[in-house]
């Protein structure tokens, strides 16, 4: 009968042992409260819990990627669109995390779509569509001075995908297309300036050598005569019209 207690008593002892004993993983860490006093965080490894004294409750350093769901926001220029977005944090302070917020995950996902909604607001939508980085980085800095009272630490943000109203990528297409018709304009207008430029420059060069003028004429006869056409040129020397408009002149005098 003793021995039958005497075993007893040991197996009982041997179940609150091993009750005790728990095992963290490498990504994660254990924070014990002992009486409800926060004794600290441990791990990773085996190590013993007090049982009925001590409890723990187990956090996961990894970095956590939460997809922001889509927000509609009207932007500074009163243009309606749909934003989402996606935020990669992780838990720095253990700690922290479970004594400072409630459910952290949580928390840090409703900070995060309402920081997504005010900081959109307060761009425009040229700023939305060009200067997303911009946006990121600020994003980033809000959402991780809001969580860092709780040991999180949020690494990045990014915005995804905007979508816009029909209306306005109609109004966007049109606007891109008299772009690039404008410069279209600028390109072809200013190619005619320096043809006109160049051509003012051989003129000038040309009326300086009567001979480099009947050259380039000759030139341009040679390929008339190249090409397959019935045109026939008779090239007149300079000098006998010269002659003609002597003979004029002294005529009149």
């Amino acid at each position: 009968m003793v021995n039958e207690i005497v075993i007893s008593a040991i197996a009982v002892v041997l179940l609150f042992l091993i009750s005790g004993l728990k095992i963290v993983k490498e990504y994660e860490r254990g924070v014990i409260f002992r009486l409800g006093r926060l004794v600290g965080a441990r791990g990773p490894g085996l190590f013993f819990v007090i049982p009925l004294l001590e409890s723990m409750q187990v956090v996961d350093l990894r970095t956590v990627t939460y997809d922001v769901p889509s927000q509609e926001v009207v932007t500074r220029d009163n243009v309606t669109v749909r934003v989402n977005a996606v935020v990669y944090y992780r838990v720095m302070d253990p700690e922290k995390a479970v004594t400072e917020v409630f459910d952290y995950r949580f928390a840090t996902a409703q900070i995060a779509q309402t920081t997504l909604r005010s900081v959109i607001g307060q761009a425009d939508l040229d700023e939305l569509l060009s200067e997303r980085e911009k946006l990121n980085v600020k994003l980033q800095q809000i959402i991780d001075e809001a969580t860092n009272p709780w040991g999180i630490k949020v690494s990045a943000v990014e915005i995804k995908d905007v979508e816009l109203p029909k209306e306005m990528q109609r109004a966007m297409a049109m606007q891109a297309e008299a772009e690039r018709e404008r410069r279209a304009k600028i390109i072809r207008a200013d190619g005619e300036f320096q043809a006109a430029m160049k051509l003012k420059e051989a003129a000038e060069i040309l009326a300086q050598s009567r001979n480099a003028l009947m050259l380039r004429i000759l030139q341009t006869m040679n390929e008339i005569s190249n090409a397959q056409n019935t045109t026939i040129v008779f090239p007149i020397p300079i000098e006998i019209l010269e002659y003609f408009a002597r003979e004029k002149e002294e005529k009149k005098e």
